[in-house]
């Protein structure tokens, strides 16, 4: 059976605005195995001001043991899910299942991880020579934040994002790659069984036209990308004429290190699953 995803706005489940679809195809063997929507500019406009509504409503109300809840009952369900989303994820990229069934769980050890920094991101006071004056500083969310995910890793990528972005109070507008969607798709239906408010959590998702009206987006307050070097600077470009913060993470040469006292028999078994594992595509490829 072939599924038909939609996208993920405002709380609801809807097609994209023109019915436009893309075929999601197993790399392995070319079958097509679902059809994701490809958003309009008016769709991820959409998106955007329902993650700006939920920020100024009901995600600014929650407390941060509200949100550590939240993100530990994602992480819950995840374990749950563990297996059918390694198989959805491997049918959609290619990787093995190996990894990909390592990855579902490190995805929700990150989400209990960040779960645990909800309540503890404080601020500070400053001492000052004057006595009767008082500087403080505190820790606030950015508000609405882009999360522009990679294929090779979909599920690892966006869980080194998004339960971050939400433990400290932000909405995030997820856009997942054009090559790998169902399982970004995935998650998003977990944290609307966990109970997050209607627009804190959302995907749109499409080609580089749909991130390019995200991240374009003034907007959106804050961008995390993670790819190419060639996108990342479209990316830059656009986040420095808007004064928009800006994380990424991007493909380059990485060097191994092999320091003389090194078991060299391994460091060099290592070297070699670190340059073929997932034939060589992946952000931390030790290529030199």
């Amino acid at each position: 059976m072939i599924r038909r995803y939609d996208l993920f706005i405002d709380g609801k489940w809807r097609p994209a605005s023109d019915g436009a679809t893309m075929p999601a195809i197993n790399p392995y063997n070319q079958d097509v195995h679902a059809h994701v929507p490809v958003a309009t500019a008016s769709d991820v406009e959409n998106a955007i001001a329902a993650a700006r509504r939920a920020f100024d409503s009901a995600w600014s109300k929650t407390t941060p043991g509200e949100r550590a809840k939240l993100l530990n009952k994602v992480a819950d369900l995840l374990d749950a899910d563990a297996d059918r989303m390694a198989m959805l994820e491997t049918t959609d990229n290619g990787k093995v299942i190996r990894e990909t069934g390592s990855q579902m769980g490190y995805a929700a050890r990150i989400f209990r991880y960040y779960a645990g920094w909800a309540d503890k991101m404080h601020g500070d006071v400053v001492p000052l020579d004057q006595k009767d004056t008082l500087d403080f500083a505190i820790r606030v969310p950015y508000g609405v934040v882009a999360c522009v995910t990679a294929w090779n890793s979909p599920v690892a990528i966006l869980t080194n994002t998004l339960p971050a972005a939400l433990a400290a109070g932000n909405c995030v507008i997820l856009k997942p790659s054009e090559h790998a969607s169902t399982t970004t798709l995935e998650i998003a239906r977990l944290c609307e069984q966990a109970g997050f408010p209607a627009g804190v959590v959302q995907v749109v998702t499409g080609a580089g036209d749909v991130g390019a009206a995200l991240t374009g987006s003034t907007q959106v307050d804050k961008i995390s990308f993670t790819g190419s070097p060639g996108v990342g600077r479209i990316i830059a470009s656009k986040a420095g004429a808007n004064l928009k913060p800006l994380t990424m993470e991007l493909g380059g040469k990485s060097p191994n290190i092999v320091f003389d006292d090194a078991d060299f028999d391994r460091a060099l078994i290592g070297a070699l699953a670190g340059i073929f594992g997932a034939t060589g595509q992946t952000c931390i490829a030790g290529s030199r």
